[in-house]
């Protein structure tokens, strides 16, 4: 079976490792080149992208932002999962604002913006303490906007003045007071089978992730069930095929979904060491029709991203039940080069290898890193 991943970074150099076991060939693609390349070497491979949509019995994606014209080319092969419709809903905000009213799923109070006047309207309706997104494009706290009192919107409105709001609109979202953020990796198979794996938690810093928790601590048998009908709304309100993530806020006992991811998701990463059958294994089932594997977790994990750093000790190896995974990426500020698994039988004990794993990195790289290890080493 052969798979053709659009998007040539981390996650299908993770889907080919996934693949390779179950006899599953996997290439990817630059969308910028339009270039066939081995998604591990990223070099090119003999083939154009005609053939490889030609020999491929799927196509599926590693991300959201793929050029239109490409998804266009991938769905008329009708091999394309999850759908192009489903794609688009995670690149454009709007359209996934459409979904989740249409499904009737709670999510953040907002308005959608095409003209700057109507930020007033916007303050009217929620308040003056809001979150500005850009509808496409936007992600890891980019084309992202705060307004924190609402004698800075002149202010604002200078920033942004020069976009043009009827092509790419804005997604105005009142700012909430949520206890953690959340989220649910899930699967659903081309037959409609659905499995979904432990909640998780997610710490971020300057907009991009820098920790997950799973299976998050606290969750309550009612508010995992919650996530999991959320889940199962989406995804057969999208007819879905494959690996979706769903990015939600905690509030005291509800949930409201922040975002959807639909592919792969970097808040699953725990699962290649902390569930039986990770993320990227799961999705390539899904896509070429085996059964889905389980999804419970084994035991309490972290994930901890590498991001903007290269200078770390790699005797971090040396904390039992601790594994690394480098992208081979030049260095560069903000971007994430790798992550770190770390798996314990206890969440107390998971604390106190993140303890451990301080001493060999920078702190300025991983702010959040002490003191969750802090918190979850108090846990009885």
């Amino acid at each position: 079976m052969r798979v053709l991943v659009y998007g040539a970074g981390q996650l299908a150099q993770m889907m080919y490792l996934a693949g390779a076991p179950l006899g599953i060939e996997v290439e990817a693609v630059n969308v910028t080149t339009d270039t066939v390349v081995h998604p591990v070497s990223k070099l090119p491979l003999d083939l154009s992208l005609d053939q490889a949509i030609e020999a491929a019995d799927v196509l599926t994606v590693e991300f959201e932002h793929v050029p239109e014209r490409l998804l266009e080319q991938a769905d008329k092969s009708e091999k394309l999962l999850p759908s192009m419709e489903a794609i688009l809903v995670g690149a454009d905000r709007v359209r996934e604002k459409q979904l989740l009213e249409k499904l009737d799923i709670p999510n953040c109070a907002h308005r959608i913006v095409s003209h700057l006047d109507q930020l007033d309207e916007c303050i009217d309706a929620l308040g003056d303490q809001l979150i500005i997104k850009a509808s496409r494009d936007g992600y890891d706290g980019y084309g992202q906007w705060r307004l924190t009192d609402a004698a800075h919107l002149p202010k604002l409105k200078q920033q942004l003045d020069g976009l043009d709001l009827e092509l790419v609109p804005l997604v105005v979202e009142q700012m909430q007071n949520f206890d953690r953020e959340l989220s649910l990796i899930g699967v659903r198979s081309k037959s409609g089978d659905i499995k979904v794996y432990p909640l998780t938690e997610n710490l971020h810093h300057l907009g991009q992730l820098h920790v997950s928790i799973a299976p998050a601590p606290a969750v309550s048998q009612e508010l995992q069930q919650q996530a999991e009908d959320i889940f199962n709304r989406l995804a057969q309100g999208m007819d879905y095929t494959g690996v979706l993530a769903v990015e939600m806020f905690q509030c005291k006992d509800t949930l409201l979904v922040n975002e959807l991811a639909p592919r792969v998701h970097n808040s699953g990463h725990w699962t290649t060491t902390g569930s039986d059958t990770s993320q990227f294994e799961n999705h390539l089932r899904a896509v070429v029709g085996l059964p889905l594997g389980d999804t419970q977790a084994l035991s309490p994990s972290a994930m901890i991203n590498i991001i903007g750093c290269g200078t770390f000790s790699r005797d971090l190896l040396s904390i039992e039940g601790c594994h690394l995974h480098w992208y081979g990426k030049s260095v560069r500020d903000k971007r994430k080069m790798g992550h770190i698994n770390l798996t314990a039988a206890t969440y107390a004990q998971l604390g106190q290898k993140m303890q451990q794993l301080v001493n060999y990195v920078p702190e300025d790289a991983f702010p959040k890193l002490a003191g969750e290890a802090q918190k979850l080493s108090s846990y009885k």
